[in-house]
């Protein structure tokens, strides 16, 4: 460097240094400047800022459901005496199943959102409080296919109940902070930490079968008992209900989005049926090497299309398929234009219609292409 150069600078950094002193006084300890951070930062992380909110509105639910079996009377488990009188006759008797899961308080009136299989069946629904205050709830509305339900308590005074604010699950991304609220194993307000592991995981993957989801998957640790809590972001907003777990797997959990419950809540509320239109097939994937091995299988007993879409496995009676004309081994490739690749896709397309609505089906029959109209119906109960 030319002397010309270092001499301004030198002088230039003399004058900074001389600044900061004056500034500060002195020049600052390692521990004075952390000390200094943390003041200006805080003490509090933004999970304790945001349990604080969420957290006085998380119940704990706890159920009973009294079943009646049919037990052998012990006198006749005798071989003399089982001999002697023939018949082994037995005697009905009750017992007692308790459950526990967690749900959140979403109005003033008292309502509250949790699982459907939190509390479905139960003879007695009871709800505690953070602040240790237990009600008897009354079951408002359930709705089997999403997993959802709606219990009501009435604290019988002006109290304002904690309220859980709803957030938006559509603006949710990958990677965003997940906090799981509840009561796992009894150990009542719980509180892990987590991130978004991944979006729209559909019921069949996750091994669930039958219901109509597409979950939030989360690595915050989600146990029995933490079913119905919610799942919140950094700002303290619900963004899931804690659902399920894989036993097969650790650190996996699934949450219902909030936006969905949003759907049906207020139905639920008022005790209505959520309505679910569907067609009436059982169905499964189908890809051309799958099709083209099943062909080769001399036992496979039909013959499939070596397509990409959905195999019609079973056309159920007097639904709208049968009606349709739709039958065992149709391949299903588009629905009103849309191409289908699996069959939670199909479920999804026809969840996302209305009962009534007609859907235009390009399907594949053998070797020929055929266009099928289907009129959605209200899903019913079938039997097996």
């Amino acid at each position: 460097m030319k002397q010309g150069l270092w001499i301004p600078l030198r002088r230039l950094l003399a004058t900074i240094t001389a600044a900061v002193l004056m500034l500060s006084g002195a020049i600052a300890s390692p521990a004075e400047a952390q000390s200094a951070a943390t003041a200006a930062i805080g003490n509090e992380s933004f999970v304790a800022a945001a349990v604080r909110q969420v957290g006085p509105a998380v119940v704990r639910i706890d159920t009973e459901k009294t079943i009646t079996r049919q037990s052998r009377d012990p006198l006749y488990e005798d071989p003399f005496l089982r001999d002697f009188f023939g018949g082994m006759p037995r005697q009905p008797q009750e017992e007692l199943l308790r459950g526990q899961g967690s749900g959140f308080i979403i109005d003033d009136t008292g309502n509250i959102l949790t699982n459907a299989h939190v509390i479905n069946g139960a003879d007695r629904v009871v709800v505690t409080l953070k602040d240790g205050r237990s009600f008897d709830a009354v079951v408002e509305g359930v709705d089997e296919v999403t997993d959802l339900a709606v219990v009501k308590i009435d604290d019988g005074e002006d109290d304002v109940l904690p309220i859980a604010t709803l957030g938006d699950s559509d603006q949710i991304e990958v990677g965003d902070w997940a906090i799981a609220v509840g009561n796992p194993l009894g150990l009542d307000n719980t509180v892990t930490l987590g991130i978004v592991s991944t979006l729209k995981r559909t019921s069949s993957s996750v091994g669930i079968p039958g219901k109509r989801l597409e979950f939030i998957q989360t690595d915050a640790a989600i146990n029995p008992g933490n079913s119905g809590g919610p799942l919140v972001n950094q700002r303290g907003e619900v963004i899931g209900i804690n659902t399920a777990i894989r036993a097969d797997a650790m650190g996996i959990g699934f949450a219902i989005p909030i936006n969905k419950a949003k759907e049906v809540k207020d139905m639920l509320a008022r005790g209505e049926t959520v309505a679910h239109p569907y067609i009436g097939v059982q169905i499964a994937n189908l890809t051309p090497e799958q099709a083209k091995r099943s062909n080769e299988d001399i036992n496979s007993g039909m013959y499939l299309p070596e397509v990409d879409g959905v195999l019609i496995i079973r056309v159920l009676e007097g639904t709208p398929a049968a009606d349709a004309g739709l039958r065992r081994g149709d391949v299903i490739l588009q629905v009103n234009g849309t191409p289908i690749r699996s069959a939670d896709g199909l479920q999804i397309k026809v969840e996302n219609t209305k009962i009534g609505d007609a859907l235009e089906l390009k399907i594949q029959r053998g070797d020929r292409p055929l266009t099928v109209q289907v009129k959605t119906a209200e899903l019913h109960e079938q039997a097996s």
